[in-house]
């Protein structure tokens, strides 16, 4: 975590970008878009609680089961501007979370058609139809981290270098955040937020980060690399976008972090909470993104099947991703849990799913207390 909470910033009036404090009240007709998925399912819960009528605009076919009982599923795809058109009809927010977040697809033009223009379809739709509020998910993917560091995390002025935006994930991501801003300089109440590496239950797919504490717990990760993750719960982010949505300044945007840690320092913390050993031995940077043009090459283009080391994930694996969240804890009055607790709550949840090995979940030992999901 960098800096403490000081409170949410005093916002009164539309001058400079900023917005009256909103409050989300019971009975509020709220879209989510995204709303199945890891993150959008706890904004979803978030917004039932708080008494909102939360509807969730869902493509035919996509698990609802694990969705709380008072959402209302709206079949739709953010690429069919008709279905946005209708579900957000009557809606005083929309927090838009739909986005494909993959490192790979056998057509990356998906990428563009699913996070440009569906969030295009879902800004302007919003809009017309006159919502309160847009909360746009993007992502501190988008951030630049030339000068970031251990102990020099970058916060929400760090300017990416396009060239450094590697994969399609990412720079679908960047012009859509792009459009959003720009659609906020025009008039459209839209505030930005970028979550850091959430962790945590209901990672089903599961995300990239959840996917590496899966592979810890599973005994997959035989050593460590030389880069920073920013590690925040899950539930922690779902109560900053509703932050976002009552304190958050228009066209604005804010990092929801939590705490920087090394690779190594995450993979401890994992140790420490579930008793299984964390690798010591180190690799650099380089042998991995070798090991992931050949995985690229071999199992992308020739056999036309996902990476099993996507080349994005290896980059990433020499970058250092340290964040500073403190203009979302000062405006917005965002807080996190310490990463340890979001990092045991999420090995919880992987093991009471039945996705960790029988003879890893043997040899783990919690610490004492109850801290289950």
């Amino acid at each position: 975590m960098t800096g403490r909470p000081t409170g949410p910033a005093q916002q009164t009036g539309p001058g400079n970008g900023a917005s009256p404090v909103q409050r989300i009240e019971p009975g509020d007709e709220i879209l989510v878009t995204g709303g199945t998925g890891f993150i959008g399912s706890s904004v979803s819960g978030q917004l039932v609680v708080r008494g909102a009528k939360v509807r969730v605009l869902v493509r035919p076919g996509s698990p609802v089961g694990h969705l709380d009982r008072a959402v209302t599923v709206v079949p739709g795809d953010v690429r069919d501007r008709a279905a946005v058109r209708r579900a957000v009809q009557g809606a005083r927010m929309v927090f838009h979370l739909a986005a494909l977040y993959r490192f790979w697809a056998p057509d990356p033009r998906v990428f563009t058609e699913i996070n440009v223009t569906g969030t295009r379809h879902v800004i302007e739709e919003a809009t017309t139809a006159g919502c309160e509020r847009i909360v746009y998910t993007s992502t501190v993917g988008t951030l630049g981290l030339a000068t970031a560091g251990p102990t020099s995390p970058v916060d929400e002025r760090s300017v990416a270098d396009v060239d450094h935006l590697f994969g399609p994930y990412k720079r679908s991501k960047y012009v859509a955040e792009h459009e959003a801003l720009r659609a906020a300089a025009q008039g459209a109440p839209v505030v930005v937020v970028q979550p850091s590496m959430p962790v945590g239950p209901g990672d089903r797919k599961p995300t990239p980060t959840g996917r590496t504490v899966l592979d810890y717990l599973n005994g997959r990760i035989p050593a460590v690399v030389d880069t920073t993750l920013n590690i925040v719960d899950v539930d922690d982010v779902a109560r900053g976008h509703v932050l976002a949505a009552e304190r958050g300044r228009v066209g604005r945007s804010y990092i929801l972090g939590g705490e920087n840690l090394s690779f190594a320092e995450m993979l401890s913390e994992l140790g420490a909470v579930t008793g299984l050993p964390a690798p010591t031995v180190r690799i650099p940077g380089l042998v991995a993104r070798g090991a992931a043009l050949v995985s690229d090459v071999v199992e992308g283009r020739l056999l036309g099947k996902e990476p099993s080391l996507p080349r994005e994930a290896a980059r990433m694996a020499a970058t250092h991703m340290a964040f500073d969240d403190r203009r979302a804890r000062d405006e917005l009055g965002h807080t996190s849990r310490p990463a340890a607790e979001a990092l045991e709550r999420a090995a919880r949840w992987f093991v009471e799913r039945g996705d960790v090995r029988p003879a890893r979940v043997a040899a783990m030992t919690w610490p004492p207390g109850d801290r289950t999901p």
